[in-house]
């Protein structure tokens, strides 16, 4: 039938006008900002920075690999990468970005820099009220305004988070079994070489075995008297 389909879109389209007045569901209409809506887990805006424990500069993640610079599309990620080390929230010594700003006026929420971290250093973040009269200093972020905590990371992504806990302890797990057992080989290699005699020492003689004693000739010597 010629025209079926609009006349199902304007079905579908009456159908939410009229329920929106009667079915919570359908109330989708909120009164911002006294009123909102918790965004959606997967929901995404601009990127932060992830770093564990207490303090945001020793524990990033962030290592200043820069991959996360040489992919974005628009290019509006800036790392500075230290010349130093220093201990990470594992106490492992790692870089550290000197500088990591995002410019979130031309971001485009690709969620590409999240995909090619290798550290997980790098989320998306939820929040989108950023607005500013500041057009250029006040979108510029820096890595104290971009950092925030594994905590705040498992209330907005709650599942993404908890996976990637659960993963990164596992390698943590596995890295200090091997790192404990090379310690432990290493231990009985120095020990076995340790009850070995040092090389180049003469081996002791072995004792002589006693000769029989030859028997005593009672014979008379030849030019005896008789």
């Amino acid at each position: 039938m010629l025209g079926e389909g609009i006349i199902k879109g304007l079905m579908e389209t009456a159908r939410n006008f009229a329920g929106s007045y009667v079915s919570k569901e359908r109330l989708t209409t909120v009164q911002y900002p006294e009123e909102r809506v918790a965004p959606a887990e997967n929901a995404r805006v601009f990127p932060f920075l992830v770093y564990d424990g207490p303090e945001w500069l020793s524990g990033l993640r962030c290592v200043a690999c820069q991959i996360c610079e040489k992919e974005c599309p628009p290019k509006c990620i800036y790392i500075d990468k230290s010349a130093d080390k220093k201990p990470d929230a594992v106490g492992k010594p790692q870089n550290y970005p000197t500088r990591f700003d995002i410019d979130i006026s031309v971001c485009m929420s690709c969620q590409i820099c999240v995909e090619v971290c290798p550290f997980e250093a790098i989320k998306m973040d939820t929040k989108f009220e950023l607005a500013t009269d500041d057009r250029f200093g006040g979108l510029l972020l820096d890595r104290e305004q971009l950092a925030k905590s594994n905590e705040y990371f498992h209330q907005i992504h709650p599942t993404e988070a908890t996976e990637i806990d659960d993963r990164m302890a596992a390698e943590r797990a596995a890295a200090e079994a091997k790192a404990k057992a090379a310690a432990e080989a290493a231990a009985a290699k120095a020990a076995a070489a340790k009850a070995a005699p040092p090389a180049g020492t003469p081996a002791a003689p072995a004792a002589a075995a006693p000769k029989d004693a030859a028997p005593k000739d009672t014979a008379p010597k030849d030019g005896g008297k008789d």
